[in-house]
């Protein structure tokens, strides 16, 4: 018997619960009121633009213009050829150091940031010192430059970031800055 009242009590107390539940949730129809004209008239919508029409190749063609662009220039290597995919022998992840020169439109540069040719002389002319000194190199890059960045595993970075860095023997510091989204960099491979 005590079984069953337990039972009972427990169900009902459910069933307060919910229909109290439902009566939070709907609106009360006394409460509702007319909406106030307003004496200046809201703009309407604009209707949105159409979308291309989708040629017989279909998704591709209107995907093209974005995936040519995805990363215009980031897989061009300092030589000028595009970055061939890491051979299996690259290691998986590397220990790094990077020195960093940043300019006016790179990711997380300042508002007054050097052009994008002065970047360009500033990485090129502290290479040698970067192959003769790596440590006193950093302190003349941007901020973001560390002489031990961390270990990094493959496909983060920019295709033509990667091979430079994944290519180098250890120890050794690219002869050439690489272009990415966030500036020229100057890359060492630490182990």
């Amino acid at each position: 018997m005590q079984r069953v009242t337990t039972i009972t009590v427990g169900l009902a107390f459910v069933l307060a619960v919910a229909l109290i539940g439902v009566l939070v949730r709907t609106p009360n129809e006394k409460k509702a009121t007319k909406p106030v004209a307003s004496a200046v008239p809201e703009p309407k919508p604009k209707a949105p633009e159409p979308l291309p029409a989708a040629s017989s190749a279909g998704l591709e063609d209107l995907l093209a213009p974005v995936i040519q662009n995805a990363d215009v220039g980031y897989d061009i290597l300092p030589d000028g050829s595009k970055a061939p995919p890491l051979p299996d022998t690259a290691p998986q992840a590397v220990r790094f150091g990077v020195i960093q020169f940043s300019y006016q439109g790179a990711q997380f540069a300042a508002d007054a940031a050097r052009s994008k040719e002065q970047a360009k002389q500033r990485a090129l002319a502290a290479v040698e010192e970067a192959k003769k000194d790596f440590a006193a190199a950093v302190a003349r890059g941007d901020q973001g430059s560390r002489a031990d960045a961390g270990r990094i595993p493959r496909g983060i970075l920019e295709p033509a970031a990667e091979y430079v860095l994944f290519t180098l023997p250890k120890g050794e510091v690219a002869s050439q800055p690489v272009e990415t989204p966030r500036g020229y960099w100057i890359v060492r491979r630490n182990d």
